[in-house]
């Protein structure tokens, strides 16, 4: 671990020499020392400034600082409120030192007023850049250009399907899916009750209804128990919704609608590269959506996709795309369509994003190991499941917090966390609780879930250290530390 690495650096005997203070602020440039005793239990601290003054004022380098450590400095044990320790953080005390019951420092808490660890971020560098800028250099910045129909294939590949139809965002993706397979005004579309609500939206736009299916408690996915109950003369099609990167278990859904002739679109637009019974999620349903917004495991800023195996359906998707105009005649419109293209600048970036794909989803799965590992034994902590027949890839890392067993409300715990700056996300309100789609209903689950549920940090950037640090803030939040 680098903090245990960098109190190695910083603690030294109380008997060096003002030269030899120098080496060591050198070889760890913190602006102060750990003065420890032979046991490493902390005796006091030797800032930079202190050494400074010695030497304005005339000290030989050769001095011991021994008659000029901080002998009572601000310090905080183990099992110190995290709150308490935070609150004494200020521009005149900058860090302090954490100690285990023996008084050896095990960590240390610093004053940083603009830092903070981020829900999730995207991972960009040169390559981006580069593609970009030969988007501007050449011209093509709006929806033509090469890079559309690169990102389009390179990404269909990787989904193990033929046709990619790239869109302006992952919602649009939704809409011009149902567009695509004819649902209209008077149809009924079967939804999860808990999504993001552009899965029911995109439903409403085409006019249909949105029919709530209640989750499973273990994956929090769509229970397909609870679908053939729902459906009806109207029904048209199931929207599955990949949750947080948890692939829905698809093979009962897929034979429920293929008895019921229905289409099925799945929304994947939190789970990219996650697979069902190794096939990657959109390639099992007529119709995949993705979204490449910019905290999605891949970007492009805004952005979406559909893929499909089905060549008519590709090709009337890219029609509905362009304002109904005909693949083969420029400027005639046929039907009614929608402007949902993608620019060339966004599919430049997502060009550049899928040279990394793979290495994103690695490290979201090692994120969620450190974290499981990290939390494993704490009772009243519910960790996202990975089923034996997927591969999640842990879009965000997720957990449940039982207020009764650990005595703190999922509310209580985000704000615990924020004030150590660390941020956190609670999960989507339930669409039968959501005003626009009120409904009478019996969703325990959802509904629980949906009051409980919270995302950690799981950024591509974050450091290790950092999620040391969230899992030790989580444990102090609940008393567990």
């Amino acid at each position: 671990m680098k903090i245990k690495k960098i109190i190695q650096n910083i603690s030294v005997p109380g008997s060096i020499s003002i030269r030899e203070a120098l080496v060591f602020l050198d070889k760890e440039p913190l602006g102060f020392l750990l003065a420890v005793d032979n046991q490493n239990r902390l005796e006091g601290v030797i800032t930079e400034g202190d050494i400074r003054r010695l030497v304005i004022s005339g000290k030989k380098l050769s001095t011991s600082v021994k008659d000029f450590i901080k002998r009572d400095p601000v310090t905080a044990y183990q099992q110190t409120d995290i709150e308490k320790i935070q609150s004494k953080l200020s521009e005149k005390i900058k860090f302090i030192p954490i100690l285990d019951k023996e008084s050896r420092v095990i960590d240390i808490l610093f004053f940083d007023k603009n830092f903070h660890i981020p829900i999730a971020g995207p991972f960009l560098n040169e390559e981006e850049l580069k593609n970009v800028t030969d988007c501007v250099l050449s011209g093509w910045i709006s929806s033509a250009g090469k890079y559309i129909p690169e990102f389009e294939k390179q990404f269909s590949n990787y989904c193990d399907t033929k046709y990619g139809v790239a869109t302006s965002n992952g919602t649009t993706a939704l809409h011009l899916a149902l567009a695509t397979l004819g649902v209209k005004k008077g149809d009924e579309v079967i939804v999860p009750n808990f999504t993001f609500i552009a899965t029911a939206n995109a439903v409403t736009y085409t006019g249909a209804k949105p029919i709530l299916a209640e989750i499973e408690k273990e994956t929090w996915n769509m229970d397909p128990g609870r679908i053939e109950r729902l459906i009806t003369k109207r029904t048209k099609a199931i929207i599955p919704v990949h949750v947080f990167g948890h692939p829905c278990d698809m093979d009962p859904i897929m034979n429920i609608a293929k008895k019921h002739k229905l289409f099925v679109i799945e929304d994947a637009a939190q789970a990219h590269g996650a697979e069902y019974k190794k096939k990657r999620v959109g390639s099992i349903g007529d119709l995949g959506c993705f979204s490449f917004y910019g905290n999605k495991i891949i970007t492009t800023g805004e952005g979406g996709m559909i893929v499909t195996k089905n060549k008519s359906l590709a090709d009337k998707a890219k029609i509905l795309r362009d304002h109904g105009m005909d693949l083969d005649h420029k400027y005639r419109h046929s039907c009614l369509g929608y402007n949902y293209r993608m620019t060339n600048l966004q599919a430049a970036i997502g060009v550049a994003q899928m040279k990394k794909v793979s290495k994103i989803v690695q490290r979201k799965r090692e994120i969620a190991a450190l974290y499981n590992n990290g939390l494993k034994n704490i009772k009243g902590i519910t960790l996202p499941i990975e089923k034996e027949w997927a591969k999640n890839v842990y879009w965000l890392y997720s957990i449940l917090i039982k207020e009764k067993e650990l005595g703190i409300s999922r509310d209580q715990f985000i704000e615990k966390l924020r004030l150590q700056k660390i941020d956190s996300r609670p999960f989507f309100v339930s669409l039968n609780k959501q005003p626009i789609y009120s409904q009478k209903g019996f969703f325990p689950v959802s509904e629980e879930i949906s009051k409980s549920g919270l995302s950690l940090p799981s950024s591509i950037n974050i450091t290790n250290e950092e999620i040391n640090k969230i899992l030790n803030s989580v444990k102090g939040a609940i008393g567990k530390a």
